[in-house]
């Protein structure tokens, strides 16, 4: 009877990030300024707090902090808070390329050359809108984002269209500081792609090494 209490608690963790990521996207669907500061940093402690609960590896852990620190920067409009943001992900990013390791990707040299070429082109088009003092920053975080979303695949499916995702969350992003046409509702797909692309990575990651303390 003891040891139920903590059984449930991955499954209690796990519902609670789907309250609030459900709180999120409705707050941004609606534009409700306050609900997003509610839910938006519950998120990444409320999936971080699940993967510690299953014993999952602590770079995971580390991963979903990070973008955590990523998503407050994101939510104020001060002066550097963008580049704070955008190094807290990065930082993010390196975790999960450890995790990842050198074992083979899925599709091989096909889906690098696929995410090189994406990153040449979005770069092209962003360019010359992007603000001069995050063009190289902005250049370099994309490289390294790309590289995670690559390498992801080789955890598989779950884990490779987490990492998918996550490249098109941001592009998303890059849309909108460098002035280019965005979508119908660009905020929310921005949210709902980066919400999917971290529980996505998390069960992928999860999945290939279910009980690891790395």
């Amino acid at each position: 009877m003891s040891g139920r209490p903590a059984h449930r608690l991955p499954g209690a963790l796990l519902a609670a990030f789907a309250v609030a990521a459900l709180v999120e996207l409705v707050s941004v669907a609606v534009d409700a300024r306050t609900g997003q500061l509610l839910a938006k940093p519950l998120l990444m402690p409320l999936l971080a707090a699940y993967v510690a609960a299953r014993g999952g590896p602590r770079l995971l852990v580390a991963a979903l902090l990070l973008g955590w620190g990523g998503d407050v920067f994101l939510l104020s409009s001060a002066d550097g808070a963008f580049l704070a943001g955008m190094g807290c992900f990065a930082a993010g990013h390196l975790c999960y390329l450890m995790l990842f390791g050198r074992r083979p990707t899925r599709a091989g040299q096909g889906l690098a050359l696929g995410y090189g070429l994406a990153l040449v082109v979005a770069l092209a088009l962003l360019w010359s809108g992007l603000p001069a003092e995050l063009r190289v920053p902005v250049a370099v975080y994309s490289l390294l984002l790309a590289a995670m979303a690559c390498r992801a695949s080789a955890l598989g499916p779950l884990a490779g269209a987490g990492g998918a995702l996550f490249l098109l969350s941001d592009t998303l992003i890059a849309t909108g500081v460098a002035d280019r046409p965005q979508p119908p509702a660009a905020d929310l797909w921005i949210m709902l792609t980066y919400i999917a692309a971290q529980a996505l990575l998390t069960a992928g990651i999860l999945r290939s090494r279910p009980r690891t303390h790395d």
